[in-house]
Parts: C-alpha cells; sequence; structure tokens
C-alpha cells in the first residue's frame, strides 16, 4: 500500500498538471474513502459500467483520462450516466484522479506514445511548452522515406487494434512530416499546417474540420477517438505500478469503444 498523496505526486510526475489546457478538470476530483491506496484501475472514459467495475474489484482509485466529473455536478442522482457513477463510486470509497490533456502534452505522454507507434523521427511538440521544451501540446515528426499516407495508415491501424480508419486527401502521397493530435484534432489544424506538416494524424474530426484540414494541404488518418488514447492507460498504469512497488494495477475491462463500424 501507499499513501494516496504519493501516488497521486507519482502521477503528475508522469503527467504534470501544469500542462493542461485552461478550460480542463484534472488532479484527484473525488477523494477515496481510505488514504493509503492499494489497488489502481485505468480507463479512458469512466462510465457507469466502469464505476461498477472498480466497485465490485476493491479497487480504491481509478485513474480515468477523461475527467469525471467534468464539469460541476447541479445533483448527484440516479437520473444521469455522471450521476450513477459518481454514487457508484463515493458508496464504494473509491477516488478517481485524471491527467486528461496535461497526460496528452506530457514528454513521454499519448502524443508521444503515437508517435514512437509510428515510427516517426526528429518529434518535437507541435506548441512547445515554455518551461519543458519535450512537453507541449501535440507533436510533429517525419515518416520514414517512401512511407505514404495509406501505409502510415495501416500502420497506425495495426499499432492501435482498429481494423478501420477514415482517410482524407491523397493516400498515394508520401506521408511526409506528420502532425499528431490525440482525442479530437480539430482545434489544431491550422497549427499542424504551420508547423510545415503535410498528414495529420488525429482521432477524429467533423467534417468540415476534415475539409479544412485537406484546404490546408494535409492528408488526414482518424483512427479514432477511443483508439487514439485508450492505449496510453495502460502504459501510465503500468509506469504508476513500476514506479511504486508493491501498488496493484488493472486495466479496465468494461471501458470500451461505444462506436464500432458494422458491415451491412
Amino acid at each position: 500500500m501507499h499513501p494516496l498523496d504519493h501516488v497521486t505526486a507519482e502521477l503528475e510526475r508522469l503527467a504534470p498538471l501544469r500542462l493542461a489546457a485552461d478550460w480542463d478538470t484534472v488532479g484527484l476530483l473525488v477523494a477515496p474513502r481510505r488514504t493509503e491506496v492499494a489497488r489502481v484501475m485505468t480507463c479512458l472514459t469512466l462510465t457507469p459500467a466502469v464505476a461498477a467495475e472498480a466497485a465490485r474489484s476493491g479497487v480504491d482509485l481509478v485513474v480515468a483520462h477523461h475527467p469525471l466529473p467534468f464539469r460541476p455536478v447541479p445533483r448527484l442522482t440516479t437520473d444521469s450516466d455522471t450521476g450513477r457513477a459518481l454514487l457508484e463510486l463515493v458508496g464504494a470509497g473509491i477516488g478517481v484522479w485524471s491527467g486528461h490533456t496535461a497526460w496528452d502534452s506530457a514528454a513521454g505522454g499519448i502524443n508521444d506514445q503515437l508517435a514512437a507507434l509510428l515510427r516517426l523521427e526528429r518529434v518535437v511538440p507541435l506548441v512547445p511548452d515554455a518551461i519543458s521544451p519535450l512537453a507541449g501540446v501535440g507533436r510533429a515528426g517525419s515518416a520514414p522515406a517512401g512511407v505514404t499516407v495509406g501505409t502510415l495508415a495501416r500502420r497506425a491501424g495495426a499499432a492501435l487494434g482498429v481494423a478501420v480508419v477514415q482517410l482524407a486527401g491523397p493516400a498515394d502521397r508520401d506521408a511526409g512530416r506528420v502532425g499528431i493530435v490525440c482525442g479530437s484534432g480539430a482545434d489544431l489544424v491550422a497549427d499542424v499546417a504551420r508547423a510545415q506538416c503535410t498528414t495529420f494524424l488525429t482521432g477524429e474530426l467533423r467534417l468540415h474540420d476534415a475539409l479544412a484540414a485537406v484546404a490546408h494541404g494535409l492528408a488526414v488518418i482518424a483512427v479514432g477517438h477511443h483508439a487514439s488514447e485508450r492505449f496510453s492507460m495502460d502504459v501510465l498504469g503500468r509506469r504508476l505500478a513500476e514506479a511504486l512497488p508493491g501498488l496493484e494495477w488493472r486495466p479496465s475491462e468494461a471501458d470500451t469503444d461505444p462506436l464500432v463500424w458494422q458491415a451491412i
């Protein structure tokens, strides 16, 4: 077992909270009943099903990527998914910690991990952090010579365990310089273009954002929001357990992608 403040301090070393976007809600969001933590579960999204799994598993702390609660909750009832999940967790004495955009932007965080999976070279932040130049928003790096957009898309799908990705723009041209933004990358299309990227890999884009990206001269690979981030929570859990010997860690099994492609 480890004191709660030791666990949160290690999480904040891995994902410094000062890197979070100013609109974000990060850190310890629900305090656990116990001040000593023996078991941790990681997930991308803390749904009622994940909360019930955490209660059955007897964990002390859920490390969720997407914050819960994210916004102030006007009432805590079972009439909403947020209420059901929080009531389950509080009733079981389980805490919640979220890194969200801090983990996205951290050195070694999600966007760095995506760049490594794609075997990009000379990787730098799209928008560097003023204090730590290895951290910052998004990433940009060069694909190996001869790797096309289509090849990069297949590589991303294989690495992330998805059979289908969305493409916009020419798939047969060289991938070149690749911009990466995990999750939803719409707000950073212009930053990716300014970084002289020719390919943009993200989780999801709406139609008009994809059109804007193509208008900026970018080919787009959208691998799915869940797929672009879920794998990294296993990385965070392993790193936490390695840093705190004796801490038990498990990934959620109920945390699955709600959106699936269905052949018809």
